[in-house]
């Protein structure tokens, strides 16, 4: 059981995540700035960035699993331990195609930190976000209390009461505003060479949907937590992750396990929508789909000959060649 597990697990300096979330996207930057000029010494940079990128996604998965008891981001960060050993591995062999997903990870970092460091932006966002949820949550027939948090101090909490008067309290963090998602497609559209206008197109798609999939995610768990949707599976859920509250098991259920899941079914289907708009973004899915499997593949070829019979100009591979 994770209640089980020894605290030395959970015991990682609160420091230490963001440190190397700066010294991996610095590294990723200087790699980008770098292929420009020299790829030789761009390839050992950027090598070490992708290391550093493991450390720092193993750095994260005691919290995901044990402190948060997530299973889907646990799962996910442990396994991008090896993985991003592995892409440092292939990129100083000499596969230089791993440069665009450098840059993408470069630009990632760029548009998500400052979220991060800068409180006014990350106290615009996290209240945007929060009223747009309450606004929904309204709509639908609800009246919980919105309040101010007290962990953040930002005007994004839920209060719900029930017949008894006990209340069912959640609140939204920087994580619950989908920056991070939204990241990831800035970053990718970033750095693949294509037309400005298809990659602000294919911006603009995926960040409207990410926007919108993210507020009914929100609206869904303040509404399964405060009205405790999923309590038949208390027995289940408390002996699995420890709860000694009975009533997060809705919280679990609707955030860890089904919102989760789903936010993995939604990122494939709205990264199909950017493809269609931005078909250089394949060379990054061939690269993510070698390394996981360790076999070529050319999704290009396919969809750029399907591009071609509408006239598009999709053959051009995200380095500018033919």
């Amino acid at each position: 059981m994770i209640a089980a597990l020894p605290e030395a697990l959970l015991d990682v300096p609160a420091w230490l995540p963001d440190a190397l979330a700066w010294l991996v996207v610095v590294a990723f930057v200087a790699t980008a700035a770098l292929e420009r000029f020299d790829r030789r010494i761009a390839r050992a940079v950027g090598a070490g960035a992708w290391v550093l990128f493991g450390a720092f996604w193993g750095v994260l998965f005691p919290r995901f699993a044990f402190e948060m008891k997530s299973f889907v981001e646990g799962a996910l960060s442990l396994a991008a331990v090896p993985l991003c050993v592995y892409a440092g591995y292939q990129l100083y062999a000499g596969r230089d195609s791993l440069f665009v997903l450098s840059r993408a990870v470069a630009a990632m970092g760029v548009i998500y930190l400052p979220f991060t460091e800068v409180g006014f932006l990350r106290e615009w966002l996290v209240e945007t976000v929060s009223y747009q949820t309450n606004a929904v949550i309204e709509l639908l027939g609800y009246d919980p209390e919105f309040t101010t948090a007290k962990e953040n101090g930002y005007h994004s909490a839920f209060v719900f009461t029930d017949r008894t008067g006990h209340t069912y309290y959640t609140y939204l963090v920087l994580a619950c505003t989908g920056i991070g998602s939204m990241s990831i497609f800035g970053g990718l559209i970033a750095a693949v060479k294509a037309p400005l206008r298809r990659k602000l197109r294919a911006f603009a798609t995926a960040v409207s949907v990410i926007w919108v999939l993210n507020v009914a995610r929100n609206v869904f768990i303040a509404l399964a937590f405060g009205n405790q949707w999923f309590q038949f599976f208390v027995g289940p859920i408390t002996d699995l992750v420890g709860y000694s509250d009975p009533g997060m098991v809705s919280f679990f259920i609707a955030d860890r396990v089904l919102s989760q899941l789903l936010a993995v079914v939604a990122l494939v289907g709205i990264l199909w929508l950017v493809v269609r708009d931005l078909p250089e973004l394949l060379t990054v899915i061939e690269d993510v789909a070698y390394l996981v499997t360790g076999r070529e593949y050319d999704l290009s070829r396919a969809v750029g000959d399907d591009n071609n019979a509408r006239g598009d100009d999709a053959t051009v591979r995200a380095d500018g060649g033919r």
